[in-house]
């Protein structure tokens, strides 16, 4: 049989060595394998054929129509050239216009004959005009059985569309189907299949290409998210099974003094019912024998640091040693700040450890935590080099989970010959659909209530043509001696054009609000760190009253006194981002207010996002709303969030029922053979590792 998923994709008739080498660059495809899992993100209805004054009043993509040509004509010189042929039915006419590949056109193209085209409509002077179409004659297209009435229409890049069109990708997917479709094995077990009514992989793959009928492409889609979900769901539920059953977790037996003392005397404000939920969750995981490992989830300032206060003083009563990672030298700094202030007069020792920290600090905690003298160690990623040693290492709490990928928290666990508790913060709100799929080897909490006395974030949309009104609305607020942030945003693509918005809004807003009356601080990350450093501090000790910056104020910054938050194209940020944002306002008790600035001109989904920001407060269902507007790719950058896995047709939001289904066919076959050593779940095994992020798989043994 061989193994069709590895062969080389250059092999396959119509591409060739260079085309290979450009869909590899472009699009990652460098086997059978990889195109024939390169799906089409939509369909059209190639039996349609459309009359040419129909075309263009309903908006259509993509269309096809019969047409007679009726002239042609030459234009331009060089590689200003073009090639245009007249077309025409008995409701109207149309141009078709070539830029490239003249010769091999104009050869194709008779006066006179009758053609089908195919291609994307635009509009010339009220003309009808189509740019590159594909065309051919209309006895060759009717003797011609078409694959399927639906034809598939693949994601591409410019460069890679300007070499193989929509019917060039068609036709190489066509022919990769003559090399592997025989060979396709099955990597489900029948009785899976036959429990979840299913089709066979061959079957899948055929119908997402060549759908033979709108019910035809159903069942393959759902074949292919199951089987999809079905590989991340054995790794993330085969990694819980292994850390329960080794029952080497640290018992946090007693609540001891450390704990009630600062419950019954230390605590700013009563906790809320969430909290107390996620104190009791966390309380009996330290009880159970197993190792903890709990994501937390809870919006900005719902109280996640008194949760993390409270189970290190769990840890402490306990005989054991705490320690609290932050992404940032700031925000471990702050950490560090919140939790002196709150031990102060306990017997409870805290030190702290970042890249900056001076030698004398470095060689206190470094001896403090050796010792078992500090109990509480809170620093950045410094934590986890290797010459941090901690005498008994029993909880770790990690803020910001989607900044430190999976291999950082498997280091922290090597600190002990015994894997310590972890607890991991994040106040990126994640549905809990995706946090199954995300983090399913953590228990979820979630704090859900804002603290008593903390008011919602009052958000307003204004275009740019209000921002007389926005200024002085800010000087009114600075008056009243509260504080502001702008943001700009920095997008990648657009680095050094972001950069010059944000120098030129920078000067702007000094103009607007000049020295001695008002200081502006700027902060962005080209900056030297000590700047920004510094830029921040006067900020946060109310020096200045405006803060410019690009996202870095993002994570953690805590200025009770700043109430406004004006962010500059907010219709380019996506929405939890915007949420995120605007989580740096309203930590004090000020009422605070979110103003998005934007252009005139949005698109509907910029403009979605925007109104659900004036609409809720609710980080869950924004992140809902987020993932269904751009999917689930962009929630926290795959890379980041150690999801090792690419998703190539699921959604984990959208197909949450698939999701429940996968979650429990995986737990079923792993509880029956948890090393999938059974002769049956040789394809089940492979594609466990095929999602486990090993990126090398063996299709040939399925058979």
């Amino acid at each position: 049989m061989g193994n069709w998923y590895t062969d080389d994709v250059k092999y396959i008739a119509g591409v060739g060595e260079a085309r290979a080498k450009l869909l590899d660059k472009e699009l990652g495809i460098a086997t059978v394998g990889d195109l024939l899992y390169h799906f089409p993100f939509r369909y059209i209805d190639r039996t349609k054929i459309y009359r040419i004054a129909e075309i263009g009043a309903s908006g259509q993509t993509l269309v096809q129509f019969r047409g007679r040509v009726t002239g042609v004509a030459y234009a331009g010189a060089g590689r200003k050239r073009r090639f245009t042929a007249y077309v025409a039915d008995a409701t109207g006419q149309a141009e078709l216009v070539w830029f490239q590949g003249i010769k091999w056109i104009e050869k194709r193209i008779e006066v006179g004959r009758e053609y089908l085209v195919f291609g994307r409509p635009s509009f010339f002077r009220n003309e009808l005009s189509l740019v590159h179409p594909e065309v051919e004659t209309v006895e060759k297209a009717l003797s011609r059985r078409a694959e399927s009435g639906l034809q598939g229409i693949y994601s591409s890049t410019e460069r890679l569309s300007s070499v193989l069109g929509t019917k060039g990708f068609h036709t190489i997917v066509s022919n990769a189907w003559r090399i592997a479709g025989e060979r396709i094995g099955e990597t489900l077990p029948p009785e899976m299949r036959r429990q979840y009514g299913l089709a066979t992989l061959r079957e899948a793959l055929y119908n997402i290409h060549f759908p033979q009928s709108p019910e035809a492409l159903r069942q393959a889609q759902y074949r292919l998210k199951f089987e999809e979900l079905l590989g991340v769901q054995l790794n993330v539920m085969a990694r819980r099974s292994e850390r329960l059953a080794r029952n080497d977790g640290f018992y946090f037996a007693r609540v001891g003094e450390s704990f009630n003392t600062f419950y019954r005397e230390k605590l700013p404000f009563p906790l809320t019912g969430a909290q107390k939920r996620v104190v009791r969750e966390i309380r009996q995981d330290t009880v159970t024998g197993y190792q903890m490992n709990r994501l937390l989830q809870g919006d900005v300032g719902s109280g996640k640091t008194l949760v993390a206060l409270l189970s290190m003083l769990l840890a402490v009563d306990n005989g054991f040693q705490a320690c609290m990672m932050a992404p940032t030298e700031i925000l471990a700094r702050q950490h560090y700040a919140t939790l002196t202030r709150l031990l102060d007069g306990l017997s409870v020792r805290v030190a702290i450890l970042t890249g900056a920290s001076k030698a004398r600090e470095r060689r206190a905690a470094l001896e403090g935590v050796a010792s078992g003298e500090v109990q509480l160690l809170v620093g950045t990623h410094a934590l986890i080099e290797d010459r941090v040693r901690f005498a008994n290492l029993g909880l770790v709490v990690i803020d910001e989970q989607h900044r430190f990928g999976v291999e950082q928290r498997a280091r922290m666990w090597t600190k002990n010959e015994q894997p310590p508790h972890v607890l991991v913060m994040t106040a990126t709100p994640i549905p809990r659909t995706l946090a199954m799929t995300l983090y399913g080897d953590l228990d979820v909490s979630v704090i859900d209530e804002l603290p008593p006395g903390r008011r919602p974030v009052r958000t307003v949309h204004y275009t740019d043509a209000a921002r007389l009104r926005v200024w002085g609305f800010l000087r009114q607020e600075i008056a009243r001696g509260r504080q502001a942030y702008v943001v700009y945003p920095l997008i990648e693509e657009s680095e050094s054009m972001d950069y010059k918005d944000l120098q030129d809004g920078y000067e702007a807003i000094s103009r607007d609000f000049p020295l001695p009356e008002y200081v502006v601080e700027v902060v962005h990350g080209r900056m030297k760190p000590e700047d920004k450093e510094a830029a921040m501090r006067r900020f946060k000790s109310g020096e200045a009253q405006i803060l410019v910056s690009t996202t870095v104020i993002e994570v953690g910054v805590d200025v009770p006194n700043a109430t406004v938050m004006v962010i500059e194209s907010a219709e380019r940020f996506g929405l939890s981002q915007l949420h995120q944002l605007r989580g740096r306002v309203g930590r004090g008790a000020e009422q605070s207010y979110c103003i998005l600035m934007s252009g005139e001109k949005l698109s509907k989904e910029a403009r979605a996002r925007l109104d659900a920001m004036c609409q809720t407060n609710d980080g869950f269902r924004l992140a809902e709303l987020d993932l269904k507007l751009r999917g689930a790719g962009d929630i926290a950058g795959t890379q980041q969030s150690g999801m090792a896995f690419d998703l190539k047709i699921a959604n984990p939001t959208l197909d949450v029922q698939i999701l429940q289904l996968t979650r429990d066919a995986a737990g079923g076959v792993l509880a029956a053979d948890a090393a999938l050593a059974a002769p049956e779940h040789a394809g089940l095994r492979e594609l466990k590792r095929r999602y486990s992020g090993e990126k090398s798989i063996d299709f040939s043994m399925i058979s």
